[in-house]
């Protein structure tokens, strides 16, 4: 969402999202972490190729994108919600 849509929002709003980045950030957390063990699965197999390479590119695309929430982190701040 953009700072402009956000200001839009109401209180409750606003909370519903923070849940909605709260739940993603877990998914995110897990995803990241079942590659990494694909990633030492196959070191400990002695195969570094394709199959280390994809895991670790979407971790880097996981931790890679554009800072989203930040915007929504600063609002419910300066309403002081949670």
């Amino acid at each position: 969402m953009k700072q402009k849509e956000l200001l839009e929002l109401t209180d409750q709003e606003l909370l519903d999202e923070a849940k909605k980045m709260r739940k993603a950030s877990i998914i995110n957390a897990s995803l990241i972490g079942f590659m990494i063990g694909i990633i030492i699965y196959s070191i400990l197999k002695n195969t570094v190729g394709l199959f280390t390479l994809i895991p670790l590119f979407f971790i880097f695309k996981v931790f890679h994108k554009p800072e989203k929430n930040a915007a929504l982190k600063k609002l419910l701040k300066e309403r002081n919600l949670k």
